[in-house]
């Protein structure tokens, strides 16, 4: 018996709703965690894992390596924005990378207060993910940030601080396609030509004003100049769910992302990598990048990267397996844990801590601010 020919869902017959209606489950001023606040009480031997990683970020700085912090969307759905400018500002953190949900939150608090859904009830209304300032400016921003080589996270972050972004014409675009189709940036102005004609856009500025911009992770990376990448996945973010969606402005600026974090983990000899709630993302983005790091240093003659050290914080139990004595057997189901497994396999000596997010990046903020 032949599978029935499927023809895909037509994703432009999407109807959109104003997020002003989405009834909205978190708000800036009921997550945001100060910086002088007192963090929560964690145990004695939280606290020493958490001083063992101050010690080694502090060392990193000192010899000039990087200290990269990946995390999940539930970072700043939590509250630790103004913790993580903090670290940037001081410049004890020289890179960020999150999700896709990550930077769907980051935008909808920085522009509208607010974020987070009803999962549940809004997929049974067919509503959920469907609002349309999200899926539209989302991608605008990456439009706009590609015609000036941005990634995602870089594209969004500038987009944020810059309340919008200025688009060339229509029939400017229309003359440097057609004058130079082999040009890097021909795709890009392609996908923006299209999305401009769709949406009836003539170009010149697009003002868009971001009041809570202080909420924002990727903002605060921006005005900082720290680099910020976003490893999204295609059908993964709720701008998908959008009549405007185009998966290849996802997938180039989220390409031209992986490669900025690679350029960052180059600079991990003697560094920090700081894994924060990102359970898949983080280990398997990492894995990859470093792979691509040694292949070309050994090309040129280096070693493999060394030297550097890992810190995999989650409020899971790492599987009740002791990590620091190696891998567990596949008969073991913490073998299975990958935000865990992967990390130990990467190089260098892996700490796994069980803890809140936030509570370790506020303990971590108030160590490195002490003089």
């Amino acid at each position: 018996m032949k599978a029935p020919k499927i023809a895909p869902l037509d994703l432009t017959r999407l109807r959109t709703q104003p997020l002003s209606l989405r009834h909205s489950l978190t708000a800036c001023e009921d997550i945001l965690v100060p910086l002088e606040a007192e963090p929560p009480a964690l145990s004695a031997e939280l606290l020493g894992q958490v001083d063992v990683a101050v010690a080694a970020i502090r060392a990193a700085r000192v010899r000039g390596a990087g200290v990269m912090l990946v995390y999940g969307a539930h970072l700043l759905r939590n509250g630790a924005a103004l913790l993580l400018d903090g670290l940037m500002r001081e410049g004890w953190v020289t890179h960020i990378a999150t999700n896709g949900a990550g930077t769907i939150h980051d935008w909808e608090y920085a522009w509208l207060g607010k974020s987070t859904e009803g999962v549940e009830a809004n997929v049974a209304t067919g509503t959920f993910g469907c609002w349309e300032e999200t899926g539209a400016y989302i991608h605008l921003a990456l439009l706009a940030g590609a015609l000036d080589g941005l990634g995602y996270g870089e594209a969004l972050g500038r987009f944020i601080v810059e309340d919008g972004a200025t688009l060339p014409s229509v029939d400017e675009l229309r003359g440097l396609v057609g004058a130079d189709p082999e040009h890097r940036l021909t795709p890009a102005r392609a996908d923006l030509l299209h999305f401009m004609r769709q949406r009836g856009l003539e170009g010149g500025r697009i003002e868009l004003r971001h009041r809570w911009k202080h909420a924002s992770i990727l903002a605060s990376a921006w005005k900082h100049g720290v680099p910020a990448t976003v490893h999204p996945g295609i059908g993964y973010d709720i701008i998908t769910n959008h009549p405007s969606f185009n998966g290849s402005v996802i997938g180039r600026a989220g390409g031209w992302d992986f490669a900025l974090f690679s350029g960052s983990v180059e600079g991990l000899e003697g560094g920090v990598v700081l894994s924060v709630g990102s359970a898949i993302m983080a280990p398997q983005v990492f894995e990859k990048s470093l792979s691509c790091v040694n292949n070309l240093r050994l090309q040129d003659g280096q070693g493999a990267l060394a030297g550097h050290s890992i810190f995999v914080v989650d409020l899971q139990d790492g599987g009740g397996w002791n990590w620091s004595a190696g891998e567990p057997p596949k008969t073991n189901a913490a073998y299975y844990l990958r935000f865990c497994k992967s990390f130990s396999r990467m190089g260098a000596p892996m700490h796994y801590l069980q803890c809140d997010n936030v509570a370790f990046v506020h303990h971590l903020w108030r160590r490195l601010a002490k003089p």
